[in-house]
């Protein structure tokens, strides 16, 4: 025979589970999705509208 009231208890247990599981995830995305913005808004920074420097990267130094 199949406790009832057990099964009730068991299911409303694993819909707790779920939904908690839901809610890191949502702030998961969340934080993420801000990390993102803030990161292109941090490269859109750097590059800044200067010019570039006109010896750079025109020579690389090596030794043998």
């Amino acid at each position: 025979m199949v406790d009832v009231a057990a099964m009730s208890v068991a299911m409303s247990n694993q819909q707790v589970r779920s939904e908690a599981q839901m809610a890191v995830m949502d702030n998961v995305k969340h934080v993420a999705e801000q990390q993102g913005a803030q990161l292109v808004e941090m490269l859109n920074q750097s590059q800044g509208p200067s010019a570039p420097h006109p010896s750079l990267g025109n020579a690389v130094d090596m030794k043998v």
